[in-house]
Formats: structure tokens, sequence, C-alpha cells
């Protein structure tokens, strides 16, 4: 592309302070450097780990920065030594990287991984320790090593799964971080057997993909504990079979789900980040065998407590990251089997909005409603506004919109804003001479090199006409 090696002048959402309005600033991102991999952002959600580190909470938490981890996209560009992606590859970025060569990797009792992490955590590329994000040459610090909420970002090759160029980006960007890990918790930490009761604590999106994970490891009862009874309906949907919400029992929440189930859970799931909660969890679990597994993220500083004895007789308490799954090796096998429909995605997005847009967004993320909001990052203007030259009656306003499709289907191959204008007067001869008959349900786009249209499907061909 004409971009590689380039500058590039994108959008981006920047946090210049904590708790203050994110700002859709133009941002200059710089070429990547050995080992590193050039992202254009198509689709991004918005997790509340990002507005944990907005709110200030975070140790790590450094301003000003591009927030953002949960997202799906194109390589734009490799930089030197990289193998494993070349541009045009459809990606999922990574905040769990995966060099498959450090101590942690190799151990094969884990699935975390040291080699830029050193790097990750105060907001630079490991190469030279520096930023590639800058606003009129002051730079920006990285956000968790991926910076998604930006139109191109830049991370390390070992940060980015390859994945099905078919699956569809605005679906699969979730598969970033939460939905993989409730449902790794199960899988992967709990290794939840057929049979078990389990107990949910938070039905937000992790907690609703455990619930998912362990309605399909064969758990006989998903108790959902949340304190707003309207999610109960909902997580029906995901596996929740019972609901218990805490304010309505005088007896602390540990002791109810005790009472409910003979003597304890076999696991539970803290998906809030709650360290009282992390408490009940642990000890509504069976004596001898139950096993709580933490998953939300407390507030810095805090920390856990319960009585040894809880510990001594049996039961266990862990950990889990990104739900235990290694990330470029698992991340398109989840693809997979969300491309066979044996996991749910499409279920957790409640909303989807615009970059500009991003931070009603965060709103709507603390309001209780929202699972997930996908936000658009690509910023496609009508055919109309960007057409060079001026056209007449026929092709004009509404008679344009259903070739709106072509425009996006050739963005979905990866093809930057700037090269889609030399493509418009193709677009306009094939519509003007009756030869594309695309319409907004059927537009299948190939592209050979920068600015070529190889083949267009149209309702005609899709029916073997």
């Amino acid at each position: 592309m004409a971009t590689q090696g380039q500058v590039i002048t994108c959008k981006a959402a920047v946090a210049y302070e904590p708790n203050k309005p994110l700002v859709i600033e133009d941002v200059q991102v710089d070429p990547p450097q050995a080992g590193e991999v050039r992202i254009k952002i198509l689709f991004t959600a918005l997790c509340h780990t990002d507005a944990y580190t907005w709110s200030g909470k975070d140790p790590e938490g450094l301003f000003p920065c591009i927030l953002g981890h949960e997202a799906a996209g194109i390589v734009e560009s490799v930089g030197e030594g990289v193998t494993e992606v070349q541009a045009g590859d459809h990606v999922i970025p990574c905040y769990q990287a995966e060099c498959r060569e450090c101590k942690f990797c190799k151990s094969g009792k884990t699935n975390l991984c040291g080699k830029v992490r050193g790097a990750t955590g105060v907001g630079v590329m490991m190469n030279d320790r520096k930023s590639r994000f800058s606003v009129n040459g002051k730079p920006l610090y990285h956000f968790m090593g991926t910076s998604t909420f930006s139109q191109y970002t830049v991370l390390h090759d070992v940060s980015v799964a390859k994945i099905d160029p078919k699956a569809p980006l605005d679906k699969v960007c979730l598969l970033g971080c939460g939905v993989p890990t409730g449902l790794g918790a199960v899988w992967n930490t709990a290794k939840v057997e057929a049979g078990s009761i389990v107990a949910v604590f938070g039905l937000g999106t992790v907690g609703l993909a455990v619930a998912e994970g362990a309605k399909a490891a064969g758990a006989s009862r998903v108790i959902g504990v949340d304190i707003d009874n309207r999610k109960f309906e909902r997580a029906k949907n995901f596996g929740v079979t019972e609901f218990v919400n805490p304010k309505e029992h005088d007896k602390p929440i540990q002791q109810v789900l005790v009472d409910l189930t003979d003597g304890g859970v076999d696991y539970s799931f803290e998906c809030i980040g709650n360290v009282s909660v992390m408490r009940a969890a642990l000890e509504c679990c069976h004596k001898g065998w139950g096993t709580s597994v933490i998953v939300g993220v407390a507030a810095s500083g805090q920390e856990i407590s319960t009585r040894p004895f809880q510990l001594v007789t049996g039961r266990v308490w862990k950990g889990t990251a990104f739900g235990g799954f290694k990330s470029r090796s698992q991340v398109p096998w989840l693809v997979e089997k969300y491309m066979k429909k044996e996991i749910k995605v499409d279920e957790y997005i409640t909303h989807e909005l615009t970059l500009a847009e991003i931070n009603k967004a965060f709103d709507l993320l603390h309001e209780g409603d929202c699972l997930r909001c996908v936000l658009k990052l690509s910023i496609l203007p009508s055919l109309s506004a960007l057409h060079p030259f001026p056209f007449s009656s026929p092709m004009a306003g509404a008679a344009l919109q259903p070739y709106q499709c072509l425009v996006d289907a050739i963005l979905q191959e990866g093809i930057t804003e700037e090269t889609l204008q030399s493509l418009l007067f193709k677009i306009y001869s094939i519509a003007a001479e009756g030869l594309g008959k695309a319409s907004p349900h059927y537009a299948d786009v190939s592209i050979e090199g920068d600015d070529q249209i190889t083949k267009w499907t149209t309702p005609v061909d899709k029916e073997g006409g």
C-alpha cells in the first residue's frame, strides 16, 4: 500500500487526563519498526478495563494515552523480521502476548508471556522504548500494548492473532478480551465438569460468558448473582438457570448459596472486581473441593481476605487472565468456533456507534443495559461526498444508496479511504452503464493491488443467473 513506510495521520480518541472526556484528534502514527505490525482498526469495543484506567484508579495508567484493547482490523504494514502476518491479513490485537520463546510461554503452565510486558506496562514499544503515536510532535502513551481507539495502531508482532478473513470483524472484535476471558475461566482455569453447580457473581459480558461456558461444559445449575433483577431475563439466554439478588436476603450471600446448594457450589466466579464479593465467592464454595476463580480486576491497593480455615478445609482460590487462552494460538480457534456457531458473540453486542461517539459509549457502559458497544472506526462519507466530479440526475441522491455497500466491502478488503477515491469513478461507470446491480444485501468485492476491482457479485450472480 502507498502508506507503507510513511507516517499516517488518522483519527483517534485521546485520553488527556483521568475522568475527562476523550478528545477526537488527528494523530500521527509512525511506521512499524522491527518486530512490529501496523494495523488499520475497523471495529473496537469498549471494556470496563478501559474505563478502569480512564478513571485514574489503574496504577499503570499513563496520560495522555490512546485506550482500547478489544478490536479487529487489517494489517497495513509490517516491520523487519515479521513473518507470521503480512499486509492485508485480518487480525485481532491481543493485549496478552504470546512469544512462544520466554520462560512463561515454554512452561506449559500459563498463558502469560514476559517478552514485551516490560514495555507495554509503561506505554511504549520495546525496540526503542518510545511511542509510535504523537499529536503535533508530542508523544502519546500506548495502552495495554494495543491502543485500539485509533484508526491505525502499532503492536508488537507477538500480540497479533491472524484470523479467518471470512469472519465479520464487527463481531469477532469481541474475541480480543471479555468473551474469551469468561469462557476460558470455565474451560481452562476451573475446568468445570459436567453436572457441576456453578455460581457467577456479576452478569455483565464476562459473567455471561462464564455462564455460557458453564452451560457448554454441562453444568447442572448455573446460579447468577447480581443486584440488578433486570439482568436475569437476558442471562437465561446465556445459560443461567437461577438468579439471586443479595439485596433481597438478610443473610450473607455466601450463606444463601450454601443453603441453596446443600453445602456450597462446586465452582464460583467473581466477575466484578470487588474484594468483598471475592471473599463471598470463595466462601460459598463446597468444603473439600470447591474452587473459586477471580476474574474481575480490583482497584489498586485492594487486598483479599478470608479465614485460613476456608482453604485448609479444601477450598481453592484461583485467578485468571484472558481466561488462560494463549492469544496467537487460540484466538483463531475461538473465531472458528464462532463461525461454526459453537459460541455466542453477536448476542453480547447491545449498541453500535462511531468513534466520534465514544464518550456516549462510555456513558452507556456504566448505565447497566449495555454489554458491549462496538465502535466503527472507518470514516465513511457518502458516495456523493467522496466523488471528486459532479454527476447528474439518474445517479444522484437516493439512486446512489445501493452502491454504498460496494464502498463498505472495499474497505473491508483493507483499502484505505485515500485509495477509495480512485475506485469511485469505476463504481459510477458500472452503475451508469447498468452493468452493476449491486444491492445492500449482496456485495462481494475482490481487490487486486491497490485500485483494481476484479470481481463484484450482484443479486443476479448470487442466484446463478
